[in-house]
């Protein structure tokens, strides 16, 4: 045969082809970005004057995030992109969506003064979703160091920032020097050392005797934040506040009782040596004891 047939050659390395992405990898990272448009929606709605549904959009922006965690935790869909996502999301969501709603609405009245309010709480929240994930991989960290955050976290700051707007729909006066001031407050709470209950030990496990419980509460919650919203944030948010130094004192808590438990573990071997010197004292035994030795 004067032209043998085509041969590809064998040696040719392979096309590389794409691994198959697990379902339960995606849903979480769905719900992120569900929150994520959540919060840019939010933007717009604030421009647009429609100041009632930019606050119900933070809201839901804050309860997705709460819940795409729990979700990728559950069902075993964790991984490095979605929570370089989630933390990228956290920041549109609960930096720059509260700090452009608070401008749009009564920060503008200050000019410079109220935008640097507004760049200040926005810079915090990065500040503080960085320094978090820089602390999940802190080897010297304690296991009961999980229970706290280090200042107040990102979400919440962006509900509770938003409480003069609350206090205003309920009838409320609206003072800009006023939204200056508990704005800036926010934002150092974010950034600063304060211990705040994390939660993230909650609702692993219900007893199950108050399930029950638990779904009437949870329904009563939800029936009284769509029938009452403002007066619930409003409420929720000043407990919240009022909350935070039990944090700080069950924290140095925890710091006390660990330091009483490492000066007992380190007292303990000189505690066995001078045990061990009477015994053989009252012996009538002139040899040191074997520790000591």
């Amino acid at each position: 045969m004067l032209f043998p047939p085509f041969e590809p050659d064998r040696d040719e390395p392979k096309r590389r082809r794409f691994r198959p992405i697990p379902v339960r990898t995606l849903v979480p990272n769905l719900i992120t970005l569900l929150a994520l448009c959540a919060g840019l929606t939010a933007v717009r709605l604030a421009i647009e004057g429609k100041l009632e549904f930019a606050l119900a959009a933070i809201v839901l922006a804050a309860v997705l995030d709460g819940i795409d965690g729990r979700i990728a935790r559950l069902i075993k869909g964790t991984s490095r992109f979605g929570a370089e996502l989630d933390s990228l999301a956290d920041f549109v969501n609960f930096g720059v969506a509260p700090a452009l709603i608070l401008y749009f609405w009564d920060l503008h009245e200050l000019r410079s003064a109220g935008w640097i309010a507004a760049l200040v709480f926005a810079i915090c929240a990065g500040l503080r979703l960085a320094r978090f994930n820089v602390s999940t991989d802190d080897p010297n960290r304690p296991a009961w160091g999980s229970n706290f955050f280090v200042g107040m976290p990102a979400p919440a700051g962006a509900i509770t920032v938003l409480l003069p707007i609350y206090v205003n729909l309920l009838g409320g006066p609206e003072w800009a020097p006023i939204t200056f001031l508990y704005t800036l407050l926010i934002a150092f709470l974010m950034v600063s050392r304060l211990p705040v209950f994390s939660g993230k030990r909650l609702g692993t496990r219900v007893p199950r005797e108050m399930v029950l419980p638990v779904f009437v509460v949870v329904v009563l919650f939800v029936a009284l934040l769509l029938s009452y919203p403002w007066t619930v944030l409003t409420l929720g948010t000043l407990v919240y506040l009022g909350c935070l130094p039990l944090g700080f004192w069950s924290y140095r808590r925890f710091e006390r009782n660990a330091a009483q438990a490492a000066n007992a573990a380190n007292a303990a071997p000189g505690a066995e040596a001078d045990a061990a010197a009477a015994r053989a004292k009252s012996a009538g035994s002139d040899e040191r004891p074997v520790r000591l030795n």
